[in-house]
C-alpha cells in the first residue's frame, strides 16, 4: 500500500466484494459487520493510520462473575491466535484488538484479517457466555422451564442442564 488513502480504497472494494456491510467511521476508519452463527453480527472497526492498520472488535461486555477463569482462558487462546488477540477495557469488556503493517494489506490478507475477526469472536462466543455468564442463564433457563416458554435461543447452554429438561444444572 501506497498510503493511507490506497489502504481506505481498499478497504472499501473487498467489503463491498464480500457484500459486508459498511459505514465510514471517520476519513481513514471503517466500521464492518460480520455476521455470525453464535454471536449474530461482530462489528468490526478498521482504523488506518501512519504505520498500521488497527482493528478493533467489541466481543462481549464484562462478565457477572469467574473473571479470572475468563481471562484465563482468553491468555489461553490468544497463543494460538492470527492477526488479532484477547484484550480487556478499564472496565472490563471483551475486544479483539490487532496491528498489522499496512504495507502488507493486501484484499487477500484483509480477506484473512476479518475472518479471523469473525472466526475468533463467533468461536469463543458461547463460552464465554457460559464462564462470565453461567448464574444468569441458569436463571433465565429455569425462570422459562418454569413458565412453559421456549428455551430455544438458550440451545447453545443445554449441555448445563438436565437431559429431561429440568431445571438442575448438570
Amino acid at each position: 500500500m501506497n498510503g493511507k488513502s490506497d489502504l481506505a480504497a481498499l478497504i472499501e472494494s473487498v467489503c463491498d466484494e464480500r457484500e459486508l456491510a459498511w459505514e465510514p467511521t471517520g476519513p481513514h476508519s471503517y466500521a464492518v459487520t460480520l455476521p455470525g452463527t453464535h454471536k449474530l453480527k461482530t462489528v468490526c472497526n478498521l482504523i488506518v493510520g501512519e504505520h498500521a492498520l488497527r482493528i478493533e472488535a467489541f466481543v462481549m461486555r464484562q462478565p457477572d462473575e469467574r473473571r479470572e477463569e475468563l481471562w484465563a482462558w482468553l491468555l489461553q487462546r490468544n497463543a494460538r491466535m492470527y492477526g488479532v488477540s484477547f484484550s480487556v477495557d478499564a472496565v472490563g469488556d471483551v475486544y479483539l484488538t490487532g496491528r498489522v503493517n499496512p504495507a502488507g494489506v493486501d484484499a487477500e490478507e484483509l480477506d484473512r484479517l476479518l475472518g479471523a475477526v469473525l472466526t475468533y469472536a463467533d468461536e469463543s462466543f458461547d463460552t464465554m457466555l457460559e464462564i462470565g455468564f453461567g448464574s444468569s442463564i441458569r436463571r433465565e433457563w429455569e425462570w422459562r422451564v418454569k413458565r412453559g416458554e421456549s428455551t430455544a435461543n438458550l440451545a447453545a447452554f443445554a449441555h448445563l442442564f438436565e437431559p429431561s429438561g429440568g431445571s438442575d444444572p448438570s
